[in-house]
């Protein structure tokens, strides 16, 4: 008998009464209703020639139907949800290297990933939405019919050791890897992320997160589906239309990043009823440091916990995460393991004690078994069966993990090391400054030097030596910045993230 697939085993379990997903003005597709459109759709990809481990590109809007095709793409084969923003040379290359069996993209699209595909010859399905007014629903329908096989009549669902969905790192400083993550990768993953939070059917997500990158797929999406929750899909993050989603869904809880949080907090102040109506249990914080600032103004403003967490692709997601109350919280650190081991390595492959910096490392049923034809990269990120982070960090003798930075965004100044984090939260301190971020930009004879980027409170005003000044009454004279560029938005990555390495070009410092 095969293995049932453990995200349909996710749907099964959940109970058909409670919500599933929801969009602003929609109507809820249940979970009944999502099993049926899974199953649907599985048979649609099956009959069209796509098996188990096949790659399905996904190129669809942020929402509730992108939401549900993940889900169901998942079940039949690989899904590869890619950004839709991506121009032409990009979608030649993402869609080479993934050696995509199909393309799926929304009827009457115009995304330059058509062209890419037919230069490719990869087949196109479109993804139409249901007669309905319910969130998420939709029917595949094949470009070409010739390929279409009406003599499956079952659908194959793939088992919990087939690779359910594939994505790219974020390539800032090589060529991207492709990180394969299984069935049982995802669900595990799922799993801990609805213990972590305490999940129950009654809770319901606000999801703002991109659904082409792993925090809103498995975070939002897939934990809220392995609780028997609701998920209400925004279109994309718009801090201008936040607190009317907030309204109208009522959530229980969001997910986002730093630079989404401090967006939120800077219209805080235009919606204070919404706020105080709101029913949120807690807000969750991840992919990106979150400074302590942020968190104190955001448990401040909308009176609820904020949960840090710490998370990657490689991890299919979350790593470690500050507990709830009546848990312990500290901030400054992304908490203490939560589903994988955790631990902290030196530079030989040796595991060090608590209290000691070195490598933070992971190992687990959530972590990828090794990136996609990439020995090199394998043989480098995987060290006596832990995978490197990448990331530097320290443990306190309570287990809980505050992270120093990236190794490769660590600034060395003439054999100084500086944190770029720590010279972050220094300048956050300011009272004019409401974003830094803290990077690298080439010396002739230090090989680096300090750089940073501010955005300033609305109504305040701070130059480049005002700034310099503050830092210097808390900082060695090392770390302080030698250049500050005063921005009126810093230039972020496609998922929200704020991306240190390669700052100093974009921003004309090299």
């Amino acid at each position: 008998m095969t293995e049932l697939t453990p995200v349909l085993e996710l749907i099964k379990a959940a109970n058909s009464e409670t919500a599933a997903i929801n969009a602003p003005g929609q109507k809820t597709l249940s979970y009944g209703d999502l099993l049926q459109l899974v199953e649907n759709t599985v048979l649609t990809l099956n009959r069209n020639g796509i098996r188990r481990n096949d790659r399905v590109a996904i190129v669809l809007p942020n929402g509730a139907e992108m939401a549900a095709a993940f889900i169901a793409v998942s079940c039949a084969a690989t899904a590869a949800p890619l950004n839709p923003a991506y121009q032409k040379a990009e979608f030649d290359f993402y869609l080479s290297d993934l050696n995509a069996g199909v393309l799926i993209v929304e009827e009457n699209s115009n995304s330059p990933s058509l062209e890419s595909a037919r230069e490719l010859s990869i087949p196109v399905m479109t993804l139409k939405k249901g007669g309905s007014s319910r969130a998420g629903e939709f029917e595949l329908e094949p470009a070409d019919n010739s390929r279409h096989d009406k003599s499956v009549i079952a659908p194959d669902f793939i088992g919990g050791d087939d690779t359910a969905l594939v994505l790219h790192t974020s390539g800032t400083t090589s060529r991207p890897k492709i990180v394969p993550l299984t069935q049982r990768n995802i669900c595990v993953s799922a799993g801990n992320i609805r213990t972590t939070l305490n999940l129950i059917p009654g809770d319901r997500c606000l999801n703002v997160m991109p659904l082409f990158h792993i925090h809103g797929l498995i975070a939002t999406v897939l934990a809220s589906i392995s609780a028997g929750a609701s998920i209400f899909c925004a279109p994309g993050f718009n801090a201008l239309k936040f607190f009317a989603w907030l309204e109208e869904a009522q959530p229980s809880w969001y997910s986002a990043v730093p630079t989404m949080h401090q967006a939120i907090l800077a219209r805080a102040g235009k919606n204070k009823e919404t706020i105080r109506k709101s029913a949120l249990r807690f807000i969750r914080s991840s992919s990106a440091s979150l400074p302590p600032q942020v968190l104190n103004e955001l448990e401040q403003t909308f009176k609820t916990p904020v949960i840090e967490a710490y998370a990657m692709t490689e991890a299919s997601h979350q790593m470690t995460s500050n507990p709830l109350p009546p848990g312990t919280r500290k901030p400054g650190t992304v908490g203490i393991a939560a589903g994988p081991k955790v631990a902290i390595m030196d530079g030989n492959g040796n595991l060090l004690e608590q209290g000691s910096v070195g490598e933070v490392v992971i190992q687990g049923e959530n972590v990828t078994a090794g990136y996609d034809n990439n020995p090199a990269a394998n043989r480098e990120n995987f060290v006596n069966g832990w995978f490197r982070t990448g990331d530097q960090g320290i443990m306190d003798e309570d287990g809980y993990l505050t992270i120093t930075g990236r190794l490769k965004e660590i600034i060395n100044r003439g054999g100084e090391k500086i944190s770029p984090r720590e010279v972050d939260e220094i300048l956050l301190d300011h009272p004019a400054v409401s974003q830094a971020v803290t990077f690298a930009v080439p010396h002739d004879k230090l090989g680096e030097d300090v750089a940073a980027a501010v955005v300033l409170n609305d109504g305040r005003t701070a130059s480049e030596s005002d700034i310099r000044a503050y830092a210097a009454g808390y900082l060695a004279g090392f770390k302080v910045p030698k250049k500050i560029v005063i921005l009126d938005d810093i230039p972020k990555g496609p998922t929200g993230k704020i991306q240190r390495i390669g700052l100093a070009g974009k921003l004309g410092l090299v």
